[in-house]
């Protein structure tokens, strides 16, 4: 039996741009249901257990104020909670793992419990409704408008019909959009569609970005190695084109942006108390250890036997998945290459139990065990894939490589737009893709993200809120990191309450400048910046 809902606003995926989006609605006063697949919401930052890539200033601007108080949730859980040294506890920002990818590494069930805090007093009041293990499996659609989506349990056969005013697809593939009929693209556009000048000749729909399933190590005594698994073989003996010939599960891979092959060092417990205390965090030396890269607890920074080793989170070249898509393909097939996908992590951890070279000669660290308990699942791999790309929609404003490539834009900075929603910051970053294609790492300069991005070209009350914005299969490389999805679903959840308040469309905000005058001066007063301030420049 199906249960029926009415809602104000619908917001499919509780991943960063999902519950940015339920947050903001809720606070400007409407009633929300969020929903979400796996046993963490949090997305790319808990169940995918992806520390926050983020740009270099987050410390200081380039941010919502939302996000920056979920950093500083996490880091005060630490102050509270954990048993720190007193010189870790002296550092006001923090970095619990000293891993060197970002300023913040920390691990996956703190972001949980920091993100089900800023969710609580909305669920406690009726505001926000959590819809938890589901999914959604069809929708109907009135004309260019929404009616409702029918959502399914991932645990049982329970059923729920949410009608709604607004839809917001936070999903991590959009997965609203082949349910809704709303127009979408994936892969790589053409050059001559996008005048991109690292776009291909032709449109290649099925050539998307690697996704990878993460998992956490610990090195411990005795001896933890896995059972072989089952697609071992063929994953140690792959040499991808996109490695150039070189084995994908080694410590050797390309450099993103050379793409000559580098050869990573691995240093399990380097012992590094001097550097994880540092104020500024900065490291050099160590920039080539994968250990370190996204260690997310470095154990000299707690009381001596807290942790009985460090913990590191793998996600590194040699577990991405890119030998076929999972969109826009049946839900076996899906599957079936998500476990695939987790062959190939397994397959890196016994390849490194076993196998791997180390410095004295020896080969294999037997000691490298999973921690199930740290990652919230039976087997100790990260709940869901850590997807990259996404379904994108057909967008108002589309976002290319010419608008905010360095190369293209030069000191005049990224293209500027009068309805911004939001900023961000990184590197156009592609990881190898389905295609066959090896990495594009390009240089970018600190750009916006115009609303437009966010709205579809024809559906009226669906609008987008994690990487299924209108951006381009390249542009999709640096707007894809944890701040920005979660700047983009704050501004959709701002869009809908502002627009179920006025009784203003989505389309006319964005279109009419004295709409996109009201609304831009509401997001300056929940603290979103639109503007990057003078002086920031490309890294």
């Amino acid at each position: 039996m199906t249960q029926e809902i009415k809602t104000d606003v619908l917001v499919v995926g509780a991943g960063l741009g999902g519950i940015a989006a339920a947050l903001a609605a809720a606070e400007r006063g409407a009633h929300v249901v969020l929903t979400e697949e796996h046993p963490w919401i949090g997305g790319q930052l808990t169940s995918q257990a992806v520390p926050p890539d983020e740009h270099p200033w987050v410390e200081s601007f380039g941010v919502t104020a939302r996000y920056r108080a979920l950093r500083g949730g996490i880091r005060d859980l630490y102050h509270r909670q954990y048993p720190l040294t007193d010189a870790a506890r002296a550092l006001p920002a923090l970095n619990p793992g000293a891993g060197w990818v970002s300023k913040l590494c920390h691990e996956p069930r703190v972001g949980v419990l920091v993100l089900e805090e800023m969710l609580a007093p909305w669920r406690s009041i009726g505001r926000i409704t959590l819809l938890e293990r589901t999914r959604p499996v069809s929708a109907v659609v009135d004309g260019d408008r929404v009616s409702a989506v029918t959502l399914r349990s991932v645990v049982d056969d329970a059923t729920y019909e949410v009608a709604a005013g607004y839809v917001v697809d936070a999903t991590e593939t959009g997965e609203l959009l082949p349910l809704t009929g709303t127009e979408y693209v994936t892969g790589f556009e053409s050059a001559h569609d996008t005048g991109e000048p690292s776009a291909p000749d032709e449109a290649q729909p099925d050539n998307v970005q690697a996704f990878s399933v993460c998992f956490v190590v610990e090195h411990a005594d005795g001896d933890h190695t896995i059972d072989r698994p089952e697609r071992y073989g063929f994953w140690r003996d792959l040499r991808p084109a996109q490695w150039n010939g070189e084995r994908l599960l080694s410590w050797r891979a390309p450099n993103p942006r050379t793409l000559a092959i580098d050869e990573r060092t691995f240093t399990p417990d380097p012992g590094d108390d001097v550097y994880a205390v540092d104020a500024d965090q900065s490291r050099n030396a160590g920039d080539n250890d994968l250990w370190t890269f996204r260690r997310i607890a470095a154990r000299d920074l707690f009381d001596r036997g807290t942790y009985q080793g460090d913990l590191t989170l793998v996600n590194w070249p040699s577990i991405d998945y890119f030998l076929a898509p999972v969109l826009d393909v049946d839900r076996a097939t899906e599957l079936a290459r998500v476990e695939d996908a987790r062959q190939l992590s397994l397959s890196m951890l016994y390849w490194m139990q076993t196998e791997a070279p180390r410095p004295d000669g020896g080969t294999g660290y037997p000691g490298l065990r999973l921690r199930p308990d740290v990652m919230g699942s039976p087997d100790g791999l990260a709940q869901a894939p850590y997807h990259r790309e996404s379904r994108r929609i057909q967008a108002v404003t589309r976002v290319t490589e010419n608008d905010v490539s360095y190369a293209v834009r030069g000191d005049r900075g990224a293209t500027r737009y009068e309805d911004s929603v939001g900023v961000g910051m990184y590197r156009i970053d592609l990881h190898p893709s389905t295609g066959g294609d090896t990495y594009i790492d390009v240089a970018s300069t600190p750009f916006e993200i115009p609303l437009g991005a966010l709205l579809p070209q024809r559906v009226v009350n669906l609008v987008a809120a994690n990487k299924n914005i209108g951006t381009t299969h390249i542009t999709n490389g640096c707007y894809r990191l944890h701040p920005v999805e979660w700047n983009v679903g704050e501004a959709a959840g701002q869009l809908v309450a502002h627009c179920l308040a006025t009784g203003r469309e989505p389309s006319a905000v964005q279109s009419k400048s004295d709409y996109l005058a009201d609304f831009s001066a509401e997001l300056d007063v929940v603290g979103i910046e639109r503007r990057w301030p003078a002086g920031v420049y490309p890294y």
